[in-house]
């Protein structure tokens, strides 16, 4: 090995142990099979070393006063990043994606076109079609009050919804994953909400690509340890 190949690799591993010296302390409050697990999941495919804390949804833990000083609206996920809390999914992932994501091959860089592409889809997933979903939830669950339920609202998210796969389908024809060739937490965050969709009743079996591609997302290590928070 050359004197140059050796200077290269010594500056090499001081830029990564500056990185590791630098990165933020990440404490992640979250619960088994919630809203939490994308955020754990990612945590897990990006490699980053945090610590998660569960809690206690049945015991309401996360309505206490401790708790609602971290995150006023009760709920996991909340991501405290060197003791300053976020909350939303949404929040958290992009932020995991802009901060640690680009270096690792797995989030489009800044001011690109691949990036406006993933805020694109990434608001899509959460805003316009977990919003059909809630629709969905709200006329038929057993989880809301019968006086909600409602046939007719129900079959207006059923056809948004296979609408919106409709979408989704055409965009996983043209490639194999939502940013072209490779995996990245677009996937992620995308097929999240699209499996959360299929388990609560979105059927996706008329759209054989998403279809496959939720399935293949779900198959991944990182997604079911994140489900469970098993680290």
């Amino acid at each position: 090995m050359s004197s140059a190949q050796i200077a290269s690799n010594k500056s090499a591993a001081s830029k990564s142990d500056l990185s590791r010296a630098s990165a933020p302390e990440l404490l992640l409050y979250a619960a088994p099979y919630s809203s939490a697990g994308p955020v754990q999941s990612a945590l897990l495919d990006l490699g980053l070393v945090h610590k998660t804390i569960k809690v206690d949804l049945a015991t309401q833990q996360q309505r206490t006063p401790e708790f609602l000083s971290l995150n006023p609206n009760g709920k996991v996920p909340t991501l405290l990043v060197d003791g300053v809390p976020m909350f939303e999914a949404l929040a958290i992932l992009t932020y995991l994606g802009e901060r640690f994501g680009v270096e690792r091959g797995m989030w489009p860089a800044t001011d690109t076109a691949e990036r406006r592409t993933a805020n694109a889809w990434a608001t899509w997933a959460y805003v316009t079609y977990g919003a059909q979903i809630t629709l969905l939830l709200h006329a038929t669950s057993e989880r809301f009050a019968a006086e909600l339920h409602n046939p007719a609202q129900e079959k207006l998210a059923r056809e948004r919804l296979d609408g919106l796969l409709d979408i989704l389908e055409t965009r996983l024809t043209e490639q194999p994953f939502m940013l072209g060739a490779a995996y990245s937490l677009l996937d992620l965050i995308v097929a999240s909400v699209v499996g959360y969709g299929a388990m609560v009743g979105a059927a996706l079996d008329r759209h054989p690509r998403v279809q496959k591609w939720v399935a293949d997302f779900q198959a991944r290590p990182a997604y079911a340890a994140g489900m469970s928070l098993v680290a």
